[in-house]
């Protein structure tokens, strides 16, 4: 799909979705909105993060800001309605796409057995422009694309029966969060504001940033934009792809 095609919204005959990214933070810059939306309607939305994001604040050493990330995902996410925020404690900055990321992946998908699993951008580049995407999200998307079958498969990982967790089969779709290519979308009109408190509530992240990325403002601005193709509405898009 190009960058000015339509977008379609997002299939809505799911109960239970679940979020996996690299970062804290990294869901309030781009699914946050979607996902508020999902809660409200009362489905279920899971938060398994690869790090604590403890390299991510320079001013402040990863063994003080690892706890204190922490902490604010954890209030982030309630703000979309959001309980469950788990941890996987992969190194920030340095991870490594491979069999043991793919394995921590495919048991947390076991144990939540998802219908929906978000992600963020696995690809080289950010949408609009050549901006390189970092190593962290490109080998976490990956390894959760991966992961999706790795989960579904009885004879891969098989310690994990060993833990109780059975195979799990049932994710249909991976939704690709701040993708070049995304082909559908979620109105989030009406989540707009928690979506915007939910980025917020990453204060001393937010405090030790400069530039563009500290301005929550640009969180309505990019969601007015993805709108215009997707109704006039403020949007949040994704990048859908069928697992089944």
């Amino acid at each position: 799909m190009t960058e000015d095609a339509q977008l379609a919204p997002i299939p809505e005959d799911w109960e239970r979705a679940l979020a996996v990214v690299a970062h804290p933070d990294d869901l309030e810059y781009g699914s946050s909105g979607a996902i508020a939306r999902w809660t409200d309607e009362g489905r279920s939305v899971a938060y398994v993060l690869a790090t604590r994001g403890e390299a991510g604040i320079d001013g402040i050493t990863p063994e003080e800001a690892g706890p204190l990330r922490e902490r604010e995902q954890i209030a982030s996410a309630r703000v979309v309605g959001v309980e469950t925020v788990e941890f996987l404690d992969h190194a920030d900055g340095v991870i490594e796409y491979g069999l043991p990321l793919r394995r921590d992946i495919a048991a947390a998908i076991r144990r939540h057995r998802p219908e929906l699993v978000v992600m963020t951008n696995h690809h080289e580049t950010w949408p609009g422009g050549p901006w390189l995407n970092m190593a962290d999200h490109r080998n976490v998307g990956l390894a959760t694309l991966d992961a999706v079958r790795d989960a579904a498969n009885r004879w891969v990982f098989r310690d994990l029966l060993d833990e109780g967790l059975e195979p799990w089969s049932g994710v249909r779709w991976v939704a690709v969060a701040a993708s070049p290519k995304a082909t559908h979308a979620v109105d989030i009109t009406a989540t707009m504001d928690r979506a915007v408190d939910s980025l917020k509530a990453h204060r001393a992240y937010l405090d030790g940033l400069s530039g563009p990325m500290a301005d929550t403002g640009f969180l309505r601005e990019a969601a007015a934009e993805t709108g215009k193709r997707f109704g006039g509405v403020l949007a949040c898009a994704f990048e859908l792809i069928p697992m089944q």
